[in-house]
């Protein structure tokens, strides 16, 4: 039997709209975005003649809402696209509907009208840095948002209970065309060594998967006088907030403190296991995040996968790997290190998708809700907002 399609739906408090989207997640491609596609449902009392908009808004977050440095608010606007979706400005059936479009369409009724966004190809992904425990409420994120809202025209003042918001996000998976496996090696000379101490590094492939172990070859020579007294292998996460400022974090996300030592003269050929993963980081401020939805669990970022020709200032957070191998090296003279980086890509694989011809006549609708982030006030039934306002 062909698999249920879920559709994730919402509606206004008044019941004036109501949003119904097939998925929440929307691919990035890097040579293109899957388009943000759905269907709004109106109810004309409710309305009393106002019309009824959709947008889709990418926005840069920091801190709370209500933070202010300096007289500037770290809340940026990055992208926002409006949509008159009722009154219709063309006939429901000149449009080209998607499969579950044209299935809701069918099972909603004549008050019910489809929608359609396409991404502009600069847009960062959906990624956020970990706030400490301590600070309830503080985030730093680029989110994204499909809004509706009834009004007497896009720019008038709109009541909270009239409007209804969706976070969706903007993911990355791993390409199907993998790189070279990393490899890398260094010889370093010592003062009063004839011989030189030669270190090699090495992974099995270029990218990783969340949860997916990572095995790291590191062969050694030392020919030199001096002794290798331990070995520490790492993975650091750098996260380069690039829109506001060039802030960069850079966090160890897993570590192996070997404890191997290798001789004067003697070699070493070995295999170390690191496991990355957000469970064990938990407590970490500045730990960066793939974007999170509802009551799900997230996982430590995805690689950022960067498009040729686009500027890297208008991306938000950019997120890269690499593993680190540190030697500490000692002698008479007190020690020293010697290391090396291999960058690596840590990205969900592409997840098997469902062809919209085997999607069932039957959609099964589940409640969209947004995650209620601890210490933030949840929205008030009264009182108005603009439509720049999230």
């Amino acid at each position: 039997m062909s698999p249920k399609h879920i559709v994730f739906k919402k509606i206004s408090k008044d019941k004036s709209v109501g949003v119904y989207m097939g998925k929440r997640d929307f691919v990035d491609h890097v040579d293109s975005v899957d388009p943000v596609d759905g269907v709004l449902l109106i109810d004309p009392e409710q309305l009393k003649g106002k019309k009824a908009y959709v947008t889709l808004s990418c926005t840069f977050r920091y801190g709370g809402d209500d933070m202010d440095v300096l007289g500037i608010a770290f809340r940026r606007e990055i992208y926002i696209s409006i949509r008159q979706i009722y009154p219709p400005l063309q006939d429901k059936e000149q449009g080209i509907l998607t499969k579950v479009q044209d299935k809701l369409l069918r099972k909603l009724g004549v008050n019910a009208y489809p929608f359609f966004f396409e991404f502009p190809d600069n847009l960062p992904c959906s990624v956020g840095l970990q706030p400490a425990p301590k600070d309830v409420g503080k985030h730093c994120a680029v989110e994204f948002e499909v809004k509706a809202f009834c009004a007497e025209s896009q720019d008038a003042k709109v009541r909270k209970r009239s409007s209804v918001r969706l976070m969706i996000r903007k993911v990355q998976y791993a390409p199907e065309n993998l790189g070279p496996a990393p490899c890398v090696e260094t010889t370093r000379d010592f003062l009063m060594s004839d011989k030189p101490l030669h270190m090699e590094a090495s992974l099995q492939k270029q990218t990783y998967y969340h949860g997916e172990p990572i095995k790291v070859r590191v062969k050694i020579s030392n020919d030199s006088n001096k002794n290798v007294r331990n070995i520490i292998i790492s993975v650091e996460q750098i996260a380069s907030v690039v829109l506001y400022s060039n802030d960069s974090y850079m966090k160890a996300v897993a570590t192996e403190d070997s404890g191997d030592s290798v001789d004067s003269g003697a070699k070493l050929d070995k295999v170390y296991t690191l496991l990355p993963l957000l469970a064990n980081n938990r407590e970490r401020l500045g730990i960066a995040l793939d974007g999170k939805l509802k009551h799900e669990d997230t996982n430590l970022a995805s690689s950022s996968i960067i498009k040729e020709g686009v500027l890297k200032e208008v991306l938000g957070i950019l997120v890269s790997y690499r593993i680190v191998v540190k030697l500490i090296v000692g002698g008479i003279m007190g020690s020293s290190e010697v290391g090396v980086e291999l960058p690596f890509q840590l990205m969900h694989p592409k997840p098997d998708t469902v062809k919209e011809s085997e999607l069932e006549d039957e959609v099964v609708f589940e409640e969209f809700k947004r995650t209620n982030l601890k210490g933030m006030a949840e929205d008030e039934d009264e009182g108005n907002v603009s439509t720049g306002e999230h």
